[in-house]
């Protein structure tokens, strides 16, 4: 059997995070170190472990992400002016292997980004 990722251990309840969202599909959370006054991590419920490596069939769900990420910004007060980001890889910086989207608000963001 192999070890659940962080992400499913939230998900499961298995360890603590300060969920801002939940819904059938996803999960958001706020990420232990932030990199904005707003950044919240928002997760499927299923353990898809990065971009790259989704089908056809999981379209629905990744609308799903897309269209509650601007939801979940307008909850916690920030209807426009947020970024999201989704690093896909560990040479994109993704170090968590579950697909996650990042909410990121409340600060002026640079481009290019890192």
């Amino acid at each position: 059997m192999t070890e659940l990722t962080l992400f499913e251990k939230i998900v499961a309840r298995e360890i603590p995070a300060d969920i801002v969202f939940e819904d059938e599909l996803c999960i958001a959370f706020r990420d232990i170190a932030p990199q904005a006054p707003l950044h919240v991590l928002l997760c499927p419920k299923v353990p898809l472990k990065m971009l790259s490596e989704t089908v056809d069939g999981d379209g629905e769900l990744l609308g799903h992400l897309f269209l509650t990420a601007p939801r979940v910004a307008r909850l916690l007060g920030y209807n426009d002016g947020f970024r999201v980001v989704v690093n896909n890889g560990a040479d994109a910086g993704q170090t968590v292997f579950h697909l996650h989207l990042h909410i990121l608000a409340g600060r002026t963001f640079a481009w290019p980004p890192g």
